[in-house]
């Protein structure tokens, strides 16, 4: 059998739910392997339709959604309202989501691992692809980062594309440099604060309450483009703004707010959104 392979072919941002983690944003990079017998121009696929047709696929199936494991036994949802559900997390809390259909993606599986979302990517390319290809492998990695990163959540409801999803997300490195010099501690403090975050809107909050446990929780909803968007979850795993949360401006948080504890001294942040993009804010 013949192959053709493409390396970082696309990366995807979205979000997952997991059991202890709640939502999680995520970014990996797709690696794609074609096997098959040669066509008449002598080749498995043409390059020039890899991009055209299968990174279409993999884009439009996953990227900037949020996977839903089908086969957790905590998940619930009314059928009256196939649009929400309610995500039970391990410590008693929970999350409750609202979307159009187009924002998630149900896996079949009990939880969220890069091979089965590749499975699930591999049968939707099986049926787009020509004849002679008769095998295909995607490998899902997260890229290699040296130093801190964190992942975090959000919604750009402003956005004309698909950030407007209120539960997308990315794996993001920051770097930080003081007066000039990389400063790794700041790098690991935003990581920590960060982890696993929902950077939240302040305009966008509808709702403040506390549970029966004794546990905060806030609720976001917005109409964009798309539909009707709704999201709850503990206040616990939320970082709110007082702006909107594109990279820019989350960039701009992050420098303002370390300009105010090192009055006088110079701050550079960078902020990534996912790989190999991001924002850059100076402070002086």
């Amino acid at each position: 059998m013949n192959h053709l392979f493409v390396d970082n072919l696309t990366v995807i941002d979205f979000a997952y739910l997991d059991p202890k983690r709640g939502l999680v944003g995520e970014s990996w990079i797709a690696d794609v392997v074609l096997g098959g017998e040669l066509d008449e121009q002598g080749m498995v696929f043409d390059f020039s339709n890899v991009k055209r047709t299968i990174k279409r696929v993999i884009d439009e199936r996953v990227d900037h959604r949020l996977v839903i494991p089908r086969g957790y036994p905590g998940l619930q949802w009314d059928e009256d309202r196939p649009d929400t559900f309610r995500w039970q997390l391990v410590d008693g809390n929970y999350i409750e989501h609202t979307s159009p259909d187009e924002a998630v993606v149900w896996l079949s599986a009990d939880r969220v691992l890069p091979s089965a979302v590749a499975e699930l990517l591999e049968k939707e390319l099986k049926a787009v692809l020509p004849g002679n290809v008769t095998s295909i492998e995607i490998n899902l990695r997260e890229d290699v980062i040296e130093g801190a990163y964190y992942h975090y959540v959000h919604g750009l409801k402003k956005h004309l594309g698909n950030c407007q999803r209120i539960a997308h997300g990315h794996r993001s490195p920051i770097r930080i440099d003081r007066n000039g010099h990389r400063d790794t501690g700041l790098e690991k403090h935003w990581a920590k604060l960060w982890e696993d975050i929902y950077v939240g809107t302040e305009e966008d909050v509808t709702r403040r309450f506390v549970e029966g446990n004794g546990e905060a929780y806030i609720s976001f909803e917005y109409e964009a483009n798309q539909g009707e968007f709704a999201l709850t979850l503990p206040e616990s795993r939320v970082y709110m703004l007082a702006t909107d949360t594109t990279v820019e401006l989350i960039a701009a948080h992050i420098a303002d707010t370390l300009q105010a504890e090192y009055p006088g001294d110079s701050i550079r942040v960078k902020a990534y959104e996912g790989v190999g993009k991001g924002a850059i804010a100076h402070r002086a």
